[in-house]
């Protein structure tokens, strides 16, 4: 009986690569809400501050301080369009920009019966939006008077309300007009210390609630308890320095011009600037 010849012996199969697994997704840098690149600031082409590279986030809040005449003011109107830059460039995120704008005095006719949620209300006109979709208008009122504390203020005469009252209804129509960032020049600038402290614990929920905010302010104690960053600027020197809280007030540039103290937010620090 003749055999078969014998099968040769199986082969092992080459064992399978494992997949590859696709590396997990980056998230992409957050895109700022304003890039300054290079920024001189100054009047009729002659810079008055050197130039300032900075970048705001969303939820940032920065304080803008320094002494009168430092160059808050003309760095804050070159920033609203106002002034030209006399070099470098500001970049804002989205086309057009949607700013929010409280300036340090804010006049309303004493005759003309406002209420609070109609000064709230003008924060939200934005061309035909306003007129179009009234109950989203309502609606963003009502929000952003919530937002702050001031519902039960809803109803009254605006001109009947203190000053601390009245504060609380602006930075609401700061929030109704939801804005990628939010301006605010000395917004507590008429306010005793204890309504000054409720107005930073205001803006720190407008922050949290995503909105970027920069704040020209006099009293650095507060700014530097509250703000994620500061900016001081110091014309006479020629300087701008910008970084957190304790690195500015570490600089020494600012402890010759304020002296020790003044960065706590209490006691003598918390008094304007000489």
């Amino acid at each position: 009986m003749s055999l078969s010849p014998a099968s040769p012996p199986a082969q092992a199969l080459p064992a399978q690569a494992p997949p590859v697994q696709p590396l997990p997704a980056q998230p992409l840098p957050a895109q700022p809400v304003l890039e300054c690149r290079q920024l001189v600031v100054g009047h009729g082409g002659r810079g008055i501050l050197p130039p300032l590279d900075s970048s705001i986030q969303r939820g940032e809040l920065w304080a803008v301080i320094g002494r009168n005449g430092a160059g808050k003011t003309t760095w804050l109107r070159t920033l609203l369009g106002l002034l030209p830059p006399v070099s470098g460039s500001l970049r804002f995120a989205g086309t057009p920009p949607r700013l929010s704008y409280l300036a340090q005095r804010q006049s309303f006719d004493p005759h003309y019966p406002l209420r609070a949620r109609d000064v709230v209300a003008m924060g939200t006109q934005r061309g035909a939006w306003w007129f179009s979709r009234p109950r989203q208008h309502a609606a963003l009122v009502d929000t952003a008077l919530q937002r702050v504390g001031a519902s039960e203020l809803a109803q009254r005469p605006f001109r009947e309300l203190s000053e601390g009252q009245k504060q609380r209804v602006l930075f609401a129509r700061v929030a109704a007009a939801e804005p990628d960032l939010a301006v605010l020049d000395e917004p507590t600038s008429a306010m005793d210390l204890v309504a000054e402290r409720e107005a930073w614990q205001l803006l720190e929920r407008l922050r949290e609630a995503g909105m970027a905010l920069i704040v020209v302010s006099h009293y650095v104690g507060l700014a530097g308890k509250h703000a994620d960053r500061l900016l001081f600027l110091d014309r006479e020197s020629g300087a701008a320095v910008a970084g957190a809280p304790p690195e500015v007030f570490a600089h020494p540039l600012f402890r010759l011009r304020y002296g020790p103290g003044h960065e706590q937010p209490h006691g003598a620090g918390q008094g304007a600037a000489p």
